[in-house]
């Protein structure tokens, strides 16, 4: 990531950082402590101003965006993180799974893994609570939950077997 600086006499100093796809965002910085914040949607575009803030609020925002307020949690996939160390995890059975056509129970989920398969979308239908007998389809999406090794270690055992939502 690029960021240019710019003084600009007599107002403050003006920063251009590139973000995605081709676009800056430009920030300056008067000398009264005002922040005004525009978005250029390619560096040859004029600046659109996003907002515009006083050196309190600044400095608040600033606080947030640098992690003072709150640290994400890193994990190693994107599933949802409920708290400890427990994780919900959405998986789309493709059609050549060796998964389609089983029941849970054949397909040995629970003992490969021990992540549990607390619900599976099926098109418009949700089935809370499937049971060992309830077949998985092509296309369902698999609802797991278990501690983040536990959904590593599904994911490993099911890698060509599901793809993730």
């Amino acid at each position: 990531m690029t960021v240019y600086e710019t003084d600009l006499p007599g107002v403050g100093r003006k920063f251009e950082i590139d973000v995605d796809n081709g676009a800056q965002l430009v920030i300056v910085i008067h000398n009264t402590g005002k922040r005004e914040v525009y978005r250029k949607p390619n560096p040859e575009a004029d600046a659109e101003k996003v907002f515009e803030a006083s050196n309190q609020l600044s400095q608040t925002i600033g606080s947030i965006l640098e992690g003072a307020k709150f640290q994400p949690v890193e994990v190693d996939h994107e599933g949802t993180m409920l708290p400890g160390d427990t994780v919900l995890e959405w998986y789309t059975v493709t059609p050549d799974s060796e998964l389609a056509g089983c029941s849970l129970g054949e397909s040995a989920i629970r003992e490969g893994s021990d992540v549990l398969v607390v619900a599976i979308q099926r098109g418009e239908e949700i089935i809370t609570s499937p049971g060992p007998d309830t077949t998985v389809e092509p296309g369902d999406v698999l609802v797991v939950i278990g501690t983040q090794s536990q959904v590593l270690d599904f994911e490993t055992l099911v890698a060509d077997e599901v793809t993730e939502e």
